[in-house]
């Protein structure tokens, strides 16, 4: 874990992620991504030269009216000593049976944040920690391009004015595969997506093609990242 929190550290103190006396939200799908991302941030506290505080929070999307078992990410949290909450919720019913969505990727991504939000207001917190990493951040990239004809990706910190938060994205500079090795030596818990079009969607198709232009073009990814940052993209 410990290439993972250089990576981290890198992006917080390039991107100036993290204050003194912040309350940080991370928002724990169950996936490799945040279950690490929250694992980083409790063991940085220890060390980190900012002083702050971190809360785990969970939405259930309850996907074909279950309710997943998040007890072994409790688990955790509780070794850790970070506060964490399980909302359960409808969201799963409303894009799948509801709204019966032609693209149910967004309309759940819309609702999760809006809880997410909420929650961590009521929470007191006053930043959201999200798990996207630097293979997202490229994908993003891509899919902006070749949907929209736009070159654009989401921001490694963004302040959300209607709700007084700030968005914050530490793990931005790490390749997921350092995830992957660092969860899997460290043995943390994985909740699986029970979402009906898991590793269906266009993200992961666009995946596969960045992976296979990596081949083509090694270094492509950092070459991303090094022209949204020359070109200050997004942020960047």
């Amino acid at each position: 874990m410990q290439k993972v929190q250089g990576y981290m550290r890198s992006a917080m103190d390039h991107y100036d992620m993290v204050q003194d006396g912040d309350v940080i939200a991370v928002g724990v799908s169950g996936g490799k991504d945040s279950v690490a991302l929250l694992y980083c941030l409790a063991q940085m506290r220890r060390y980190y030269p900012k002083q702050f505080e971190v809360i785990g929070i969970t939405l259930d999307p309850g996907f074909e009216g279950r309710e997943a078992d998040y007890s072994p990410i409790a688990t955790m949290c509780e070794e850790l000593g970070v506060k964490y909450v399980v909302d359960r919720t409808n969201i799963g019913h409303v894009v799948f049976e509801t709204r019966e969505e032609k693209n149910p990727c967004s309309l759940c991504a819309n609702l999760r944040r809006g809880r997410l939000h909420t929650l961590a207001k009521e929470l007191g917190c006053n930043k959201i920690a999200l798990g996207h990493h630097k293979d997202d951040a490229v994908n993003t990239f891509f899919m902006n391009l070749l949907d929209l004809g736009t070159i654009d990706c989401f921001k490694p910190v963004t302040y959300l004015s209607r709700k007084d938060l700030t968005m914050i994205r530490p793990l931005v500079f790490t390749p997921e595969q350092e995830i992957i090795n660092a969860v899997h030596r460290q043995g943390l818990p994985v909740v699986k997506s029970e979402c009906p079009i898991d590793h269906q969607t266009e993200r992961a198709g666009v995946d596969a093609l960045v992976k296979e232009l990596e081949e083509q073009y090694p270094g492509l990814q950092q070459k991303i990242i090094g022209a949204m940052q020359k070109g200050e993209l997004a942020g960047w």
